[in-house]
């Protein structure tokens, strides 16, 4: 029999996820795991969300268990857009778009505007799954230097001067994987940037709910400048559940019709029961203090990895004090290897996420990314003696 022709050179040629071949290595019973960013499952609002369910098919079981429309539920929608309105940013349930979580917002916006040979813009470091989603769309992949805060506007100028890209991805709020926040200032030199250059901006924000200390930074889409091209991703997994697979898109209006083009020929929607019973649970419960209860706990855990990391990593390691998010982002000592690190630590019980996969330029062989969410702040200390062994 002749042989089945080769697969598409974009599924060859991309890397797979690095953080999801260590999971595999986490889900060993007794691991204490500091790599993948995942919610602490024992803070769910397991009785809220059950209500919510049993609400949305008591409203209409029919409605909840039939086709939606593409642009998703109305009532999600609007209360989408009343969240965002309310913190700032104009916002109308048109001008969002629910999607099967933010990573699926990320997929259309690639679509919508990214083309083979399409230079886009990164930081470095960045997400690890949109160094993935671009490459499977044949970006040319292009990092933006940055410091401890972020982007560095200057060099970003003269980056999209010279290389002409069609957009940045950026996560300005709570990073990953460096859990940095770009400053004010900045994030206003970056809307001016795009402005005057021309340059889409695709901005992913599901880590700003969860802040410890400091003050909120407006969303780059609330600068002058920023308005009409900016792409604004959200999430509801890490602030009640990722199992639920729900995010949001809010957009230009342009951006926003092709960004739904690209959904219809996807999925055609986002599972009508889900969005039925998340906007019966925005209806009926105060999100904000459920998410003031998880930052608490949050905040405690975080403080304990920052209390026992100088005893656990060699002489000389550096790390930065996130103000909020999922994780915190060290570097070894010359002469020593994440990689290989990680190998021992694995045997030891213990996992954390090295740092080179997350790079779009040269990688740093000496970085590691450590989570704090998954695990209490006994947990985690337990798992910083292990590391120290290792």
């Amino acid at each position: 029999m002749a042989p089945t022709p080769a697969l598409a050179d974009r599924v060859r040629t991309t890397k797979p996820s690095a953080i999801r071949e260590i999971l595999a290595v986490t889900s060993r019973p007794g691991t204490i795991s500091f790599a993948g960013g995942l919610p602490a499952p024992e803070l769910f609002d397991t009785e809220g969300l059950r209500a919510a369910y049993d609400a949305a098919f008591a409203r209409s079981a029919r409605r909840a268990l039939q086709y939606s429309t593409t642009e998703g539920a109305p009532e999600l929608r609007e209360a989408v857009a009343a969240r965002l309105h309310g913190r700032g940013l104009p916002t109308c349930a048109d001008d969002v778009l629910i999607t099967t979580g933010s990573q699926q917002g990320l997929a259309l916006i690639t679509t919508a505007l990214i083309g083979p040979g399409d230079a886009v813009l990164v930081e470095d470091p960045t997400y690890l799954a949109a160094l993935q989603g671009f490459a499977l769309a044949g970006a040319r992949l292009i990092p933006v230097p940055c410091d401890e805060e972020g982007i560095l506007p200057d060099a970003l100028e003269e980056i999209v001067a010279r290389e002409r890209p069609k957009l940045l991805y950026t996560v300005p709020t709570f990073q990953n994987p460096t859990g940095r926040t770009l400053p004010a200032a900045r994030r206003a030199a970056v809307a001016e940037i795009a402005a005057r250059l021309g340059l889409w901006l695709l901005e992913d924000d599901p880590y700003g709910d969860l802040r410890y200390e400091g003050r909120a930074l407006p969303w780059l889409a609330a600068h002058p400048g920023a308005e009409d091209r900016t792409a604004l991703l959200g999430s509801f997994s890490k602030v009640m559940a990722p199992g639920l697979r729900l995010g949001w898109l809010r957009a230009p209006a342009a951006l926003l019709r092709a960004a739904v083009l690209a959904k219809q020929a996807a999925d055609l929607h986002t599972s009508t029961v889900d969005q039925l019973a998340t906007a019966e649970y925005l209806r009926t419960v105060d999100l904000d203090a459920h998410v003031a209860r998880v930052r608490d706990a949050y905040r405690i855990r975080r403080d304990a990895l920052l209390a026992g990391l100088g005893a656990a990593l060699p002489a000389g390691s550096t790390w930065n004090r996130p103000e909020g998010g999922m994780f915190v982002w060290a570097r070894l000592p010359e002469g020593h290897d994440a990689t290989a690190l990680f190998r021992e630590a694995a045997a030891r019980g213990v996992a954390f996420v090295p740092g080179a996969p997350f790079f779009a330029g040269t990688p740093d062989p000496r970085a590691l990314r450590l989570s704090f969410t998954t695990h209490t702040a006994e947990e985690i200390e337990e798992g910083l003696r292990r590391l120290a062994g290792a």
